[in-house]
């Protein structure tokens, strides 16, 4: 199997349990897992998206991180955010605006 060059995990607030509970979960990620995927695909991105249970950051949710670079966004509420994301990874670049440090 060939890797992706890059691997974007969006929190959808998964417990123990298996139940989304949390504050990614609530602010409606699991809508956006299908539009990354073809965003990323029609910008000829190399990438695998994968939906992960709680990232512990939920003050700052609805949460994304893109590996191999450890970028680190919250507040991705809406389509708008995801392609201004997506917009810098296409130059392998941070997204300052909604980057996060903690």
């Amino acid at each position: 199997m060939k890797k992706p060059m890059y691997h974007i995990l969006v929190c959808n607030s998964y417990r123990v349990a298996g139940d989304a509970m949390g504050v990614c979960n609530k602010k409606g990620t699991s809508a956006f897992l299908q539009y990354i995927v073809d965003e990323a695909s029609d910008r000829g991105l190399d990438v695998t998206v994968t939906s992960t249970a709680c990232l512990n950051v939920c003050h700052q949710g609805p949460i994304m991180v893109i590996h191999p670079n450890n970028f680190w966004y919250g507040g991705v509420e809406a389509e708008s955010v995801i392609d201004e994301i997506l917009d810098a990874l296409e130059e392998d670049s941070l997204c300052e605006k909604y980057a996060i440090t903690d």
